[in-house]
């Protein structure tokens, strides 16, 4: 069942570098939330918090909180591999593994969990990979590498290998910079989808993407030159769009720096 995301009093630092201050928001279970804002201002970071995705890189930490439903992420103890199974994660490329079939792709979660019945791995390949809605374009060669693949077939099919573990939570930092008009339009038909059973977040530098998309858009900006990122402004995506609030929220959306 999709959850809920509170962020309270968030700083993120990478070593001794603090790369986001003071971050705090809600991201409500089964809707689809927006980070916009320039290079550098720290959205794909605090995206990472979420899964403690960001302590893979050296030196990554937090201060503050990331709750789930009230449970604190960072809890003494919580094993971020478990937090990851809850919150999945699709990354700016597709990245599939190379020397594994499609198949293999799709389940290769549920095998690293322990999983080894073939009839469930057979029922959670075909219903992920209908989740993402690839099943069509795959049954019949399931066997054949992942690679061999579109490069929208192939984000798809990672979108599917998130899936397949049954998360809460589904990130999406930039999925569809690195396609063509004609599958990112297939990724955002499928982000739709996924929001009666996922809360979704998506860090997105297309303005239009997080307006076609999205059901609550924040807005992250610097400070100033060499300062930490922080968050402007969120709220419904029309409003943001429409009548932002802050001065820097409409001056980027309507392109005059950014």
């Amino acid at each position: 069942m999709a959850k809920r995301i509170d962020i309270k009093d968030l700083d993120a630092y990478y070593g001794t570098f603090k790369a986001v201050e003071g971050v705090t928001m809600t991201v409500e279970p089964c809707s689809v939330t927006a980070f916009i804002g320039p290079s550098g201002c720290g959205k794909s970071t605090v995206l990472r918090t979420l899964n403690r995705m960001h302590e893979v890189t050296r030196g990554g930490r937090i201060e503050g909180k990331v709750l789930l439903d009230g449970e604190d992420l960072y809890s003494a103890g919580r094993d971020p591999v478990t937090v990851r199974r809850t919150v999945g994660m699709v990354f700016q490329r597709p990245n599939p593994f190379p020397t594994m079939s499609i198949y293999d792709n799709v389940v290769a979660g549920l095998r690293l969990n322990g999983v080894k019945d073939k009839k469930i791995l057979d029922a959670a390949a075909e219903a992920s990979l209908r989740g993402a809605n690839l099943w069509k374009e795959v049954k019949d060669r399931l066997a054949k590498p992942g690679a061999s693949l579109s490069g929208g077939q192939q984000q798809r099919l990672c979108i599917a290998r998130a899936i397949a573990v049954r998360p809460q939570v589904l990130l999406m930092d930039e999925p569809c910079s690195a396609l063509d008009p004609i599958s990112t339009l297939a990724i955002e038909d499928l982000i739709e989808e996924l929001t009666s059973e996922y809360t979704i977040v998506i860090v997105t530098h297309n303005m239009q993407q997080a307006a076609r998309v999205s059901d609550r858009t924040a807005f992250f900006n610097l400070a100033a030159t060499g300062q930490p990122g922080r968050l402007v402004e969120i709220g419904d995506t029309a409003t943001i769009f429409s009548t932002p609030e802050q001065k820097a929220t409409e001056d980027y959306i309507s392109g005059r720096f950014g």
